[in-house]
This record gives C-alpha cells, structure tokens and sequence, in this order.
C-alpha cells in the first residue's frame, strides 16, 4: 500500500488504484475470478470489506469535505472486528425505546470499547445515550 494520503481524485480506488484494494487474505481485485472462485480458492473472507478499505473511503471522504461521512466509514472500519450478534445488538439499543435505561446503553458502549477496541462506536453509543436521556427516549416501549 502507499504511504501517500488518498485524495478524490482516488475515487473509486477500484478503477484509479485496484493495487490497493485487498481483502482480509490478501487478494487483490484481479484475484477473484470466477475460475478462482470455482477453483475454491475465494472464500466469502476475501469478499467482505476490510477496515482498510473503509479507512481508505474514509481519507477520500475527508478530501472532498465530508468530515460526518468520514466519520462513519471510521466507525464501520471499527465494527468489522465486532461480531454480527453485538453488532446487532447495539443497534437494537440504538433504536428509540429499545434501551429501558442510559445505563444499558453506557455498559454497551464499554464492551465495544474494551472487547473490540471500538473506541470511536463506543463514543457514538455513549452520545446518543446522552442524547436519549435528554429527549426522555428511555421509555421502554418493546
């Protein structure tokens, strides 16, 4: 990979730098074919978007003046070590009247943070819980 910031210009990485898009094994876009596919030597590993990758969306959306889009490519790249049931989960707190209390929400915040090193999910969880107690969307509805 290069040591150069990624600029717009880099939009889409697949066509402007393919040399930079690799999936977690390694492969590079020109490694998965269909003969690689049928061959097995493609898993679904090689397929799922890495947390390089979106830290490179990321840099591109910083260069065009995107900071919030920026932002939520950092927390995505984050999640990719989080497994899909406290992904879920923590999105399901998320959702107004799912969390009975700020406390909930506030310990799962420290368990993306300490678990996973999802420093920036766990900050996005402990202000929307801030922001849930402030609007009263503590009422546990379901």
């Amino acid at each position: 990979m290069s040591d150069r910031r990624l600029e717009l210009d880099d939009y889409p990485l697949a066509e402007t730098r393919p040399d930079e898009v690799r999936g977690a094994r390694g492969l590079s876009l020109n490694d998965i074919t269909l003969d690689a596919v049928m061959a097995g030597n493609v898993t679904m590993e090689d397929l799922r978007v890495t947390a390089n990758a979106l830290q490179q969306q990321a840099e591109i959306a910083q260069a065009a003046g995107r900071a919030s889009l920026a932002a939520n490519f950092l927390r995505a790249a984050e999640l990719t070590a989080v497994p899909q049931d406290v992904i879920m989960a923590t999105y399901e707190l998320l959702r107004p009247g799912r969390a009975a209390d700020k406390q909930v929400m506030l310990d799962a915040a420290q368990r993306l943070r300490h678990e996973f090193a999802a420093e920036r999910m766990a900050q996005f969880v402990e202000e929307a819980a801030d922001v849930y107690g402030r609007r009263g969307l503590f009422k546990f509805r379901y």
